[in-house]
């Protein structure tokens, strides 16, 4: 898939221009599958089955000269899932040009993130029967609610889900139902939503990267609320809903979203060093300790230290649900040692590593 900036492009020029790919496509081994066009982004996304980036490139531009600013790699299942189609819809054709089908299809999505507590953690915390209960409850209000509000799912695990709306309001209204119908079970399973929306090609070079990556940075924020959306959902939202309303939504600010994001990809892109420490968030950050700490209270709602401890230590139950043993994965996740990741392990999670991998 790909994604041009064009500002001021409609919906015709998008048609024309996928007809002018069409025409040539085979001598480039490519087939245009569909596109989207957002007419209020100045955007247009291609989905095209090709060799290579460069075949993409040199047939776009002999077409129409429209050279792609982002081509990602993507696989048809997930570009369905995210967007509900990978073919062309239904359209219009042209009064003057018969023969010009044209659309309206912008690929803006909303996307919804779900977590709750670790299954096997919930087991040792509840009990098995309990346990089992509950995350049968959520899945079910889940997919109820997921399917009433029109949202497509895009990825779910036994206790995540990740799920796409066309609508904000949509994807507000089914947090808040799901919230609703748990209920007493949501805080048992200290239930996490959060909310972020944006284009299907960006520099992550996912489909949706970045919008997912976010949506999922949100549910590490620790407040009150357990729906917790960002700045452009919020405005959005705030314009759908009638004047008046007294439904507002908790969401971070823009600036906010501007110290999390590169945080927490410090976090992650520095798992494995057991060296990398606060003055390296400092130097990075361009923040001194004091003003880094302030931040981090603040907007997430614990310390840089405790934060990056219990990235490590929930990053440690992913990869113990593989083929890892628990001397790589300590290591993996940046501790010195098995025996000091096994203490840590113990004091955050109630259970030892190995106690862990036999329950799951």
């Amino acid at each position: 898939m790909d994604r041009h900036i064009v500002p001021g492009i409609v919906a015709k020029d998008a048609a024309k221009a996928h007809r002018e790919d069409l025409l040539i496509q085979e001598e480039y081994g490519c087939r245009c599958m569909t596109y989207w066009v957002d007419e209020d982004n100045g955007s247009a996304f291609c989905l095209i089955d090709a060799p290579d980036k460069e075949a993409v490139e040199a047939m776009h531009r002999r077409a129409h000269g429209l050279i792609p600013h982002e081509i990602v790699q993507v696989n048809s299942n997930v570009v369905e899932a995210f967007l509900g189609r990978i073919h062309d819809p239904d359209g219009y054709y042209d009064e003057d040009d018969p023969n010009l089908k044209i659309f309206n299809d912008p690929a803006f999505r909303i996307i919804l993130v779900s977590q709750t507590t670790n299954p096997v953690l919930l087991q040792n915390q509840l009990g098995a029967e309990k346990a089992g209960r509950l995350l049968s409850l959520y899945r079910e209000i889940y997919r109820e609610e997921q399917q009433r509000f029109e949202g497509r799912d895009v990825e779910s695990q036994r206790q995540d889900f990740i799920t796409s709306f066309v609508s904000v309001t949509q994807a507000v209204d089914c947090a808040r139902s799901i919230q609703k119908k748990l209920h007493v079970a949501g805080e048992l399973l200290r239930l996490r939503i959060g909310i972020h929306a944006g284009m299907p090609v960006d520099e992550s070079g996912l489909l949706f990267g970045d919008t997912v990556k976010m949506a999922k940075y949100l549910c590490h924020i620790k407040r009150e609320k357990t729906l917790i959306s960002s700045s452009i959902i919020a405005e959005i939202y705030k314009s759908d809903i009638k004047e008046g309303s007294q439904r507002k939504l908790k969401s971070i600010r823009l600036e906010d979203e501007k110290f999390i994001l590169p945080l927490m990809d410090l976090m992650y892109d520095n798992l494995k060093d057991p060296d990398w420490g606060i003055p390296d968030f400092c130097k990075k950050m361009a923040m001194s300790k004091s003003k880094l700490y302030r931040k981090c209270i603040e907007v997430i709602g614990m310390s840089p230290n405790k934060l990056f401890r219990e990235h490590r230590l929930l990053k440690s139950l992913h990869l113990l649900n593989t083929e890892r043993n628990i001397m790589q994965t300590s290591y993996d996740v940046g501790f010195t040692s098995p025996s000091y990741f096994t203490k840590c392990f113990q004091e955050r999670f109630g259970l030892t590593p190995l106690s862990y991998m036999k329950g799951f």
